[in-house]
């Protein structure tokens, strides 16, 4: 049976992204001046008004507008043309302290509370080296390629703003190849739509995707013909509205919760990679072939109401003992999850573009391949 699947991935330059960005380099700044810092930061981005909003708990003082400057620097945004020109940009900041009815749940002595009520999925497959699926890696790497080619100036007319979008034939649950792929990429207002099509064809979608296409393989490169207007001079940005981007590509179950901006007492973000560490071990050890997990929180509770885990009768145990066998050797409360995967770090920035998952710089601790052994002793 042939099946076709769709994910889409956006690049730095994207309104939405750019106020991811901004959240996690905030957040950031507080961890490492205050590492207990609990922070909630959301930021809201249209042209010429930035706002910086939301909860902050921390004895750090974080000078606002010049992180937020900074990242649009970095980004590539300078002037009202690109998509948001900083220096004009009106900047409106609203931060309080954390709410105590939420604080006196979360902070309990020693033992940490969950910061919200929620439930959160972690996901792995044997599709990739990344045991990753497929469509959302290929999306996530034609981004990280255009942000490449447009900062090494390889394409100089390329601008911040971007989106890609992979189609993947599967055959029995098997990939077959690419069977469509959509590029949008702003750009120059002086370069004409067949130098577009043809440079990021050659330069952007085949090194990326070569492999996997074939005759059949349609492209749709910048289908309106022109994208000149970007960033949140095109379209107004909103933190952790990407949350699909930012996980597996719709390819499993979302709990619907945003990652950025939020400190690890926030269990969407630190319950979310928890589960992505367990399910690709599980994976990798050969246990299954597919892993799903679903983690569930109560406010003010450490302990989980509930853990779920669906392997798609790809498992060699079944799904309720490998259910019991991680309740028995992992550590699901916030403290232990924090403690494990060493989130009170400013490591949070990097995270917010190009997908928090399948990524192996040091910093994601939840990649790491650690308790593969663990797993295989079940067997």
């Amino acid at each position: 049976m042939k099946q076709l699947f769709t994910s889409e991935s956006v690049t730095e330059g994207h309104p939405d992204k750019v106020c991811d960005h901004i959240a996690d380099a905030i957040l950031d700044e507080y961890m490492a001046q205050d590492k207990y810092s609990r922070v909630a930061v959301e930021i809201l981005a249209t042209a010429g008004l930035m706002v910086v909003a939301g909860e902050v708990t921390s004895s750090a003082h974080v000078d606002i507008p010049k992180v937020v400057r900074q990242v649009v620097q970095d980004i590539g945004y300078g002037s009202s043309d690109s998509g948001l020109d900083i220096e004009r940009c009106k900047l409106i900041t609203s931060l309080h302290e954390q709410s105590p009815d939420i604080a006196v749940g979360v902070v309990r002595g020693d033992s940490i509370g969950a910061g919200d009520q929620g439930l959160m999925f972690g996901y792995a497959c044997d599709e990739t080296e990344e045991l990753m699926p497929m469509p959302i890696m290929i999306a996530n790497k034609l981004c990280m390629r255009l942000a490449e080619l447009r900062k090494k100036n390889v394409i100089p007319w390329l601008r911040p703003d971007g989106k890609s979008q992979v189609t993947v034939e599967y055959e029995d649950g098997v990939v077959n190849g690419i069977k469509a792929i959509v590029l949008s990429a702003q750009h120059a207002p002086d370069v004409d739509i067949e130098t577009v099509r043809k440079e990021l064809i050659d330069k952007v979608i085949m090194p990326v995707c070569n492999e996997l296409i074939d005759s059949s393989t349609r492209f749709y490169i910048n289908p309106t013909g022109r994208f000149v207007i970007g960033g949140p001079a095109g379209d107004t940005g909103l933190t952790g509205r990407k949350v699909i981007v930012d996980t597996y590509g719709g390819a499993c179950k979302h709990g619907g919760g945003a990652f950025s901006g939020k400190d690890p007492t926030k269990v969407d973000r630190s319950a979310s990679y928890m589960m992505r560490y367990i399910a690709k071990n599980i994976v990798a050890s050969g246990l299954a072939k597919r892993c799903e997990l679903q983690v569930a929180y109560a406010i003010g509770v450490a302990e989980p109401i509930a853990l779920y885990v669906n392997t798609f009768n790809t498992g060699k145990v079944s799904d309720e003992e490998l259910s019991a066998y991680i309740m028995r050797n992992f550590n699901l409360t916030p403290a232990g999850i924090i403690d494990f995967l060493q989130l009170r770090r400013p490591i949070y920035r990097k995270t917010a573009v190009y997908g928090h998952f399948g990524r192996n710089e040091p910093e994601f601790t939840w990649e790491r391949l650690d308790s593969v052994d663990l797993f295989r002793r079940l067997v």
